[in-house]
């Protein structure tokens, strides 16, 4: 309980840039979390998908291969959908390659939307902090100037310890929206790296199967 009053008093003694740094705090980990949970839910649904279509690619059976993906709601099934799109009206490997490198430029953006938010929070909340603390210093500094000599120490070092109080609550906000922002990031690119090495297996799998038409 000493605890709780302690954090209570830490959060009002603050001041006001108290109250947007916390507002910043609470925007940047619902965004975190929005996130966190769509790449997460998207990394299985491509995992599940791959597992279902490698199959029919394996076996040339681009028909229901495209039939799969069409009725799937995953990256990788959109991914290789344009592919596979592309296979029944062309054979160059060319064509299809750059079918799903489009697709791949529209699903990234999709994968990276409102990532850049979090580390944006943490960088307004290191400022308001080091604002606040400014804000509270002149404040300080200004008392100080007409206060009584014999209590200007004490009111000074007091109200500089107040002060600093929005530098720490900012830096306690920032760090870990920071460290979300990384594992963030390393998700998206661990699922980009995904779907090309998926892209590659396709069109390698596309390949040889029409070079074997083309010699029987």
């Amino acid at each position: 309980m000493e605890s709780m009053y302690s954090i209570v008093r830490f959060f009002v003694t603050g001041g006001a840039f108290m109250y947007p740094i916390l507002i910043v705090f609470a925007v940047g980990t619902a965004i975190a979390i929005e996130r966190y949970v769509t790449l997460t839910m998207v990394r299985r649904k491509n995992e599940s998908s791959w597992r279902k279509l490698q199959p029919a690619l394996v076996e040339g059976e681009f028909d229901k291969a495209r039939e799969m993906a069409a009725n799937d709601g995953s990256t990788v099934s959109k991914l290789l959908g344009t592919g596979l799109a592309r296979q029944g009206a062309v054979r160059r490997r060319e064509d299809i390659e750059i079918a799903m490198e489009e697709s791949m430029m529209e699903i990234i953006p999709q994968l990276e939307k409102r990532t850049a938010y979090v580390a944006l929070g943490a960088n307004i909340a290191t400022l308001l902090g080091l604002l606040g603390t400014i804000i509270g210093l002149i404040q300080a500094f200004t008392a100080v100037a007409n206060a009584n000599p014999a209590e200007k120490a004490d009111l000074l070092s007091a109200s500089i310890s107040v002060a600093m109080n929005t530098t720490a609550f900012g830096l306690i906000v920032a760090i870990p929206l920071l460290v979300t922002h990384s594992v963030l990031t390393a998700k998206t690119g661990e699922i980009v790296d995904s779907l090309e090495m998926v892209s590659v297996k396709a069109l390698n799998v596309i390949s040889t199967l029409a070079k074997r038409q083309v010699q029987a």
